[in-house]
């Protein structure tokens, strides 16, 4: 057995403080253990924002945060995902009306991106293109939200409900509309991810690009070969002619 295991065994586990974002104002969310404060990096915990705000009205919506950071025996982490409680989305379900939804993929002004997912309640059955023209108004919204807003900016206005009235206030011009809710908003990419992926997809591009040429230098090749034999054969004939 190894002294690093040894050493391991005798140390045992020790606990980390959970600590919400600073958007949260560093409340406590709970302790994990772990041999290593490595080990704690990536752990999720879940709360509400009911818990998060001691506001009972507040318990059908649900967080997310995953740890990012540690230092000393506190554990600091970032928002991942913000999600409306199922029981709650099917209390706004009703008979005889529409439930319209959209997934929207947006980036924030420093570069997060985010999937925003906002539902709208009629208060009667909306036909097809009304259904549609809400979407485009939500789809319009969010997107516009995020272009001048950043991370945190947006996820504020999600959880405060500033986005969903947003959308509510145009929604209800098309056709009458009994609640808009963000159902669901989950953080899918740091801007360092999101650089790298540009940086690969302008190198495909450029390897694409590469290729092209290749083959239309080939193409070229080719059509001016297939033009000497085309010459030489005529010349032969004229040759055999004038014989």
């Amino acid at each position: 057995m190894s002294e690093r295991s040894v050493s391991r065994r005798k140390q045992g586990k020790q606990w980390y403080d959970v600590l919400a974002p600073e958007m949260f104002e560093r409340e406590e969310l709970g302790s994990t253990p772990a041999e290593e404060s490595e080990q704690v990096l990536g752990r999720t915990i879940e709360t509400t924002l009911g818990e998060l705000q001691n506001d009972a009205s507040e318990n059908n919506k649900k967080l997310k945060f995953q740890v990012n950071e540690v230092a000393g025996k506190s554990a600091y982490t970032e928002f991942s995902k913000y999600e409306l409680t199922r029981d709650y989305t099917r209390s706004l379900v009703r008979r005889g009306s529409s439930k319209i939804e959209a997934f929207i993929t947006v980036l924030t002004t420093d570069d997060y991106r985010l999937q925003i997912q906002p539902v709208a309640f009629t208060t009667k059955s909306a036909d097809e293109s009304q259904e549609k023209a809400i979407r485009r108004e939500m789809i319009d919204i969010v997107e516009e939200s995020a272009s001048d807003r950043t991370f945190k900016d947006l996820i504020d206005s999600v959880i405060t409900g500033r986005l969903s009235s947003a959308i509510y206030n145009e929604a209800k011009q098309i056709y009458p509309v009994r609640r808009v809710e963000i159902q669901k908003a989950t953080l899918e990419a740091h801007p360092e991810e999101v650089a790298a992926e540009e940086e690969t997809s302008v190198d495909l591009d450029e390897e694409e690009t590469a290729v092209d040429l290749d083959e239309a230098e080939e193409a070229a090749e080719d059509e001016a070969a297939d033009e000497d034999a085309a010459a030489e054969a005529d010349d032969e004939e004229a040759e055999a002619d004038e014989e």
